[in-house]
């Protein structure tokens, strides 16, 4: 079979191989067809002789065929008689009627089984709660209790069974079941009558009662009460009032001092058998100056526990809990507000003398611990020992409010003026004697100004407190570094407001705030210089300053240009009533003109009076030398607008600007002195710039 396999290369039937782009001539062709013929009868003699040695194989394979054949015409005829048959009779809709009546009886039977279950449920329950019913009257009150107990998850009750409806899909007679349970769980209330009767104060006396027998029903002791309760789950009902009473009673004057806890055993005590157990409350001498005893304190705290532990707790770790987390929130908040929060250290030196105060605390919660009466892993529980430790930030926090309250109240209390004869005595021939001590030379300025009381009280504060910074532990001194910063940021909160109408006219007031923020701005920039390297590591590098100083100046500035402003508003108005200086040589001209010089002397005046013995002098000079420019300049203009000016109009004009030089002549030959003082100045500086 290779031969018919194989491909046949016609090219190589040729006699002769020539080149394959040659056209075959007739021999060729001839040749050609003979090879294929001869090759043809060789193939066909090959598969000739293939079948007959396969015979055998063919045959088998035929048949397997035939069979296949056979049975798909058989499966064919099955099928179209199955198909015959359904249709000529509808078997499918018997079928259907029978699944349905299987299955409706077997939900029936279900039905049936679960309702028989359910009632076999409720009996039990029914029973159940006929056993507590029977256990309360005969005074069991343990075994009714586990028994409300499991009822409870029963009955799927929530809480103290104050909803005992029945839930959607649940049977009705389970609101009638939970109604009976609730009617028993009324063991509660007679669980809490027996703990008063057992637990009474005795006011008159101050004194508490515990009686371990229940009067009125033989058998039945404190000690099962309290196992009832528990077991019900009602503990912390039972005793809510009875320990709302002992600290109103018994720990509250106590942790004040006003008394001290002595136990009694009852006068009906036997030595073999104790049935009553008393705590009395006895007076004791009052604390000189309200100071509480910490250690007496905590002493009678312990032994009023332990009286509980062992009378009506009877030792029980999980009641000694109970009773703990009905006391001990309200009598820790006591015993800090009343003791610890009293006794922080005033002053930075006595931090180490609250180390004693600190241990006993510790001591104290140790006590308790140990007794079960608080928890050793609530954190919540360690009131007392987290705020010993942490007396530190507690001073801190105590002085920064001080420090803040006091800050407020020297800028609430702040005067911003000056007494009536000060502009005289800084104006008269001894300045030097007529100066106050308000007056103080900026820190990196060669210049002095007057400043405020409040600001140079507000930065005495503020050097005392980072003094204090720099002896303080790391937490006291960060404390103490917000507080100068709040300090001074309360200035802007502050005098801005305070003075507000003040700063809408000229007065003292202004240039004394806008002296005070010059003086803040430059001591805040000194405040890291002087202090930074003393401060604690943790807070060097946290400590800025520098960010505050460019607010004041900012403050300072947005005070002066205001006042500059009302003061060049009002030259502009009086310079505006002279008519443009026009007709001077007529006399109602010229005086109306004059008048409108002496107004421009005036108010140049009154601010001369005001500023230059308040203002940093360069502050002043530059102040003055803009509004007598404006001045200047807006004369000026009047007078160049003026068209076809007479020559008696010039003399009179010339006498206007003569009178207006006279009455400036005092402000303007200091500020010229001054101007040929600073021009050698200069002079020198640019010198030296240009050896540089």
């Amino acid at each position: 079979m290779d031969v018919m396999i194989n491909t046949i290369n016609v090219r190589e039937l040729l006699s002769s191989p020539e080149s394959p782009s040659s056209p075959l001539s007739a021999p060729d062709l001839r040749h050609l067809i003979s090879r294929l013929d001869s090759h043809s009868i060789r193939i066909k003699s090959t598969v000739q002789s293939y079948l007959l040695s396969h015979n055998s194989d063919f045959s088998a394979l035929f048949s397997r065929c035939s069979d296949v054949v056979s049975k798909s015409e058989n499966i064919a005829g099955d099928f179209a008689a199955l198909l015959s048959l359904v249709c000529d009779r509808p078997v499918e809709a018997d079928v259907g009627r029978i699944v349905k009546e299987i299955v409706e009886k077997r939900r029936e039977a279900r039905e049936k089984r679960e309702i028989l279950e359910c009632l076999g449920v409720i009996l039990e329950l029914d029973g159940k709660l006929g056993v507590v019913r029977e256990d309360v009257k005969s005074g069991r009150v343990v075994e009714a209790a586990e028994g409300l107990r499991e009822l409870k998850a029963a009955l799927g009750m929530k809480g103290g069974g104050d909803s005992h409806t029945a839930a959607e899909g649940e049977p009705a007679v389970y609101a009638i079941l939970r109604k009976q349970w609730v009617d028993c769980f009324e063991i509660q209330e007679l669980l809490l009558r027996f703990v008063e009767n057992a637990v009474w104060f005795d006011r008159d006396a101050n004194a508490v009662h515990v009686k371990y027998q229940i009067d009125g029903i033989n058998g039945l002791k404190l000690s099962t009460i309290m196992n009832a309760m528990y077991v019900a789950g009602v503990l912390d009902y039972g005793l809510a009032k009875i320990a709302d009473l002992i600290t109103k009673y018994v720990f509250t004057p106590v942790v004040s001092c006003k008394a001290n806890p002595i136990v009694e055993e009852g006068e009906n005590n036997r030595p073999d058998h104790v049935e009553e157990a008393v705590l009395k409350m006895a007076p004791s001498v009052e604390p000189e100056g309200n100071k509480v005893d910490g250690e007496l304190m905590y002493s009678n705290i312990v032994q009023i526990i332990d009286f509980f532990r062992q009378y009506l707790c009877f030792n029980d770790e999980s009641w000694m809990c109970c009773f703990g987390r009905l006391t001990w929130p309200r009598m820790s908040d006591m015993i800090i507000s009343n003791f610890l929060a009293k006794v922080v250290p005033d002053d930075v030196s006595k931090l180490a003398e609250f180390q004693q105060i600190r241990k006993l605390t510790i001591d104290f919660e140790t006590a308790l611990k140990e007794l079960k009466f608080i928890s050793s892993s609530n954190d919540k529980d360690h009131k007392l020992s987290n705020f010993a430790d942490n007396v530190e930030v507690h001073f801190a926090s105590r002085k920064k409010v001080q420090i803040l309250a006091r800050a407020r109240n020297i800028l609430l209390q702040s005067d911003f003026s000056l007494p009536q004869d000060y502009i005289t005595r800084t104006l008269g021939a001894n300045k030097e004697e007529g100066a106050d001590s308000n007056r103080v030379i900026l820190l990196f300025s060669s210049e002095e100004c007057v400043v405020s009381v409040s600001a140079k009280e507000l930065m005495k504060l503020v050097h005392q407190t980072l003094k204090d910074v720099c002896l303080s532990p790391p937490k006291v001194a960060l404390e103490f570094y917000h507080a100068a910063r709040n300090a001074l940021a309360l200035y802007k909160a502050i005098i801005p407001v305070k003075l507000q109408r003040q700063l809408d006219s000229i007065n003292q007031a202004a240039v004394l705030m806008h002296n005070d923020c010059l003086y803040l701005s430059q001591e805040i920039l000194g405040l890291a210089f002087q202090y930074r390297q003393y401060f604690p590591s943790s807070v060097k590098e946290l400590a800025v300053f520098i960010d505050l100083a460019p607010k004041f100046q900012l403050l300072a500035e947005e005070v002066l240009q205001p006042q500059i402003q009302l003061v060049m508003s009002n030259l502009k108005q009086a310079i505006n009533g002279a008519n443009g200086f026009q007709n001077t040589h007529q006399t109602k001209q010229f005086e109306s003109a004059k008048f409108c010089i002496d107004q421009i002397a005036f108010v140049i005046e009154k601010v001369h009076i005001i500023w230059e013995p308040l203002l940093l002098p360069s502050v002043y000079e530059k102040s003055m030398t803009l509004i007598l420019e404006s001045v200047f300049t807006r004369l000026a203009k009047e007078i160049l607008l003026i068209d076809d000016m007479a020559a008696e109009e010039t003399l009179q004009l010339q006498r206007l600007i003569q009178l207006l030089f006279e009455h400036l002549s005092s402000l303007l030959e200091p500020m010229l002195a001054m101007d040929e003082r600073e021009k050698p100045q200069e002079a020198q500086k640019d010198m030296d710039n240009v050896r540089v």
